[in-house]
């Protein structure tokens, strides 16, 4: 089954750029044409793009590794979060806090910082405190949540990023350079290709154009993990099989060792000692 077709890129609208007058340069290796003032973006270029990034991202799932999905514009919000959900990666959807990456021992204090507030909340006597200490309990839980809700589990940095308008996302794209972690990023002609590893180029202002990239990678990641599931499923038949094999070895000096070949050495020295010796005497 193919990965993903031109047909299902037209149809979602990936081919449309943003106004000629806003272009960037760079982009022009992936630009079709121009019409109506829009440019229209080459879907060859973008299905060869999204190909090599679900290989990618699909070496990443194999081994386990984690992918922080980003798109905190209002088109992308509830697409990278339904997805990210569906297959249990990271995400934020709302506001990118400055530092995420860079200074994530001060994001992971105000992850602990949450879970002090929910269990004081779940406490017994919670209810007995006064309505503006549970007022400000609450407004504090929101405004954690809201912000870092899918960055909660994130124990460590991610192995990679996919980021949706890296121009909106430049706070993100640059943090994760500094630290040597690569961003694979859905690109529009007003977008510059070379601040990201692994450019997409595509609409990334229209939801259905969104679905249809964030659905590549998702798959992506399904596919690495059952990979990996298969070859953990495979090793560990083969080192079941493997204890069989010394014990067949093992049986078979056992059943060789009781045979006639040492009880004939044996035999042979005393029925032959007594004959001789008395036969000579009597010759003599």
């Amino acid at each position: 089954m193919a990965i993903v077709t031109i047909k299902e890129l037209i149809e979602a609208g990936v081919h449309f750029g943003t106004k000629s007058s806003l272009w960037h340069p760079k982009m022009k290796p992936f630009i079709f044409g121009k019409r109506g003032g829009i440019h229209i973006i080459d879907a060859r270029e973008t299905a060869k793009a999204l190909i090599n990034a679900h290989y990618f991202i699909q070496k990443l799932a194999r081994q386990n590794k984690q992918v922080l999905f980003v798109g905190t514009k209002r088109q992308a919000k509830d697409v990278v979060r339904d997805a990210a959900r569906s297959i249990g990666m990271p995400f934020i959807c709302e506001r990118w806090l400055g530092g995420t990456l860079t200074n994530n021992s001060t994001i992971r204090a105000s992850i602990r910082r949450l879970d002090d507030i929910e269990n004081e909340m779940a406490r017994p006597d919670y209810q007995r405190a006064s309505k503006k200490a549970q007022a400000r309990y609450a407004r504090e839980r929101r405004r954690i949540l809201r912000n870092l809700e899918g960055v909660r589990t994130m124990t460590k940095l991610p192995d990679a990023l996919f980021v949706v308008d890296p121009s909106k996302e430049q706070t993100a794209v640059r943090e994760a350079h500094r630290l040597g972690i690569p961003v694979i990023a859905l690109t529009d002609t007003d977008c510059n290709p070379d601040q990201v590893n692994l450019p997409i180029p595509g609409n990334d202002d229209g939801i259905r154009s969104i679905q249809t990239v964030v659905k590549v990678l998702v798959e992506a990641i399904k596919s690495g993990r059952a990979l990996q599931t298969q070859k953990a499923d495979e090793k560990k038949a083969s080192e079941e099989a493997k204890p069989a094999a010394p014990e067949a070895k093992a049986d078979a000096p056992a059943a060789a060792a009781p045979e006639a070949a040492p009880e004939a050495k044996a035999d042979a020295p005393a029925a032959a000692a007594p004959e001789a010796k008395p036969e000579a005497a009597t010759e003599a």
